[in-house]
């Protein structure tokens, strides 16, 4: 299992827990830096604010004890990724793709979705479903169920 799949133990969740906190703050008290000097065994590294952001974000999640894997917003995705990442199977996804709710290419006879454009579908589909939620919750309200 390479380190991208692997969880962080409990160790590792700490010293993200505390990064991110550190990291947070800093973020938050220097806001005009773009830039920020960071030393590695002896090496001097000159990082862009953007990837702070972005490593206190992998920390965060890290200190959830999640799993964390970096793509870039371009990248294309094969049917099996992007239903892994909306956490659905893969003929459901080929279902989704081929009713045109997702955008995708071919590559020879493979299917290939964009990122940007499965975030995309992920975002609204989450939005709707929180909709649902709130509706119902309301509904429930209305007819004095206890909620």
């Amino acid at each position: 299992m390479n380190t991208a799949e692997r969880l962080p133990n409990a160790e590792t969740t700490d010293l993200a827990r505390d990064s991110a906190t550190e990291l947070s703050k800093l973020l938050a008290r220097i806001p005009e830096a773009d830039r920020a000097r960071v030393q590695l065994d002896g090496t001097e590294l000159i990082l862009p604010r953007d990837a702070l952001a972005l490593l206190r974000d992998i920390l965060t999640e890290m200190a959830q004890g999640n799993a964390v894997t970096i793509l870039p917003r371009h990248a294309e995705l094969t049917t099996q990724e992007a239903a892994n990442l909306l956490n659905v199977s893969r003929p459901h996804l080929i279902k989704l793709l081929e009713e045109g709710r997702i955008p995708f290419t071919r590559t020879g006879t493979h299917r290939r979705i964009r990122y940007q454009d499965l975030t995309a579908y992920k975002t609204e589909r989450d939005r709707k479903s929180q909709d649902a939620t709130e509706e119902l919750v309301k509904q429930a309200q209305e007819l004095d169920m206890g909620y």
